[in-house]
């Protein structure tokens, strides 16, 4: 076992740079190693993302309009197959938003998903274009802007507008506050009622917090405040109410790609980004330090390995993408 406090294992990062699997090897370089984006090495990893590994196997399967599978089914029926589901997995393996199939895809969630009026995403589009308003929820709505920034849209107005979604519709409620009266809180009541959903927070912040700190104006500024103190009150994954209880077992289990759910090894990562050090991560930490095995890596503990378009990695074996997230982790928590 490797002490994340003492600095990390050679070995642990000799295997995450191997080649068979350029995302993991590219966020290597850059997240833990601190090479620029410039960097000759970083340059050529980013270009073999396209190349080799789950990247080209997703893409191949795509429709020329940008799309998996039905295009009118891209979220409910074709759960973690669909275009949504797909799209955040393209994100998470650092694929090129220059590309045309990724840009593409971009097209097709802001021409079906994208409510025209308030600038959400839904899970159902209508006829005249763009996402029912009735269907946006939180937690798309977090996934989607997290990913389009990722891809180069954060300038675009389609995505300032669901920027603006988050900054203004998004609640952290904790079971003390009353519902309000309108849209779109009464016809979402999984998603906000007196305790706000766990996971619309949770993606809500991960989208806002992908936004360059210069780049961050007061709404955003202060929904970040707002969503890390709703975090951290409930000490990541308890009851804040009574922390001897655990808000859902599942949260402690690592994954990859979680899709619309969380465990506290994402939270971890959104709030280590943001420069969040608190005491009440500290029992989150811990756990994630006890996970690591002799070899200093981990396990993959949750998987949707069966319903993606391709499996990524194996339940129950060492994790790439865990140990990369978990290091990343521990190395921003420990830093001075």
């Amino acid at each position: 076992m490797n002490n994340l406090k003492n600095g990390i294992n050679k070995d642990i990062i000799k295997w995450l740079l191997e080649d068979e699997n350029p995302s993991v090897r590219y966020f290597t370089l850059t997240d833990i190693l601190g090479k620029p984006s410039n960097n000759l090495e970083v340059v050529e990893t980013k270009n073999q993302i396209m190349k080799k590994g789950i990247v080209p196997k997703i893409l191949s399967k795509q429709h020329h309009d940008g799309y998996w599978g039905i295009p009118t089914d891209f979220y409910v029926r074709s759960k973690y197959k669909g275009t949504v589901w797909t799209f955040m997995i393209l994100a998470e393996h650092a694929a090129d938003g220059k590309d045309k199939h990724i840009k593409n895809s971009c097209e097709f969630i802001f021409n079906n998903s994208q409510d025209k009026t308030t600038g959400g995403f839904a899970y159902e589009s209508i006829k005249s274009g763009g996402g029912a308003p009735g269907k946006v929820i939180p937690c798309l709505t977090g996934n989607m802007i997290w990913s389009l920034i990722r891809f180069g849209y954060l300038d675009d107005s389609r995505v300032q507008k669901g920027i603006e979604w988050i900054t203004k519709y998004q609640r952290f409620d904790d079971g003390l506050q009353y519902l309000p009266d309108d849209w779109p809180y009464k016809s979402l009541k999984a998603c906000f009622s007196k305790h706000s959903c766990h996971m619309g927070v949770v993606k809500s912040l991960k989208a806002l917090a992908e936004i360059p700190e210069k780049q961050r104006n007061t709404d955003v500024k202060k929904t970040i405040n707002k969503a890390v103190e709703y975090l951290l009150i409930h000490h990541i994954y308890k009851r804040s109410h009574d922390l001897s209880k655990k808000s859902k077992p599942g949260w402690l289990r690592l994954g990859f790609p979680l899709m619309y759910q969380t465990d506290i090894l994402e939270i971890l990562d959104i709030l280590t980004r943001l420069n969040v050090k608190d005491e009440r991560m500290q029992d989150s930490i811990d756990i994630v330090e006890s996970k690591q095995d002799k070899q200093g890596r981990w396990i993959l503990e949750n998987t949707y390995n069966g319903r993606f378009i391709t499996n990524i990695e194996q339940k129950g074996k060492q994790s790439k993408w865990i140990t990369l997230k978990a290091i990343r982790v521990l190395k921003r928590y420990y830093s001075k």
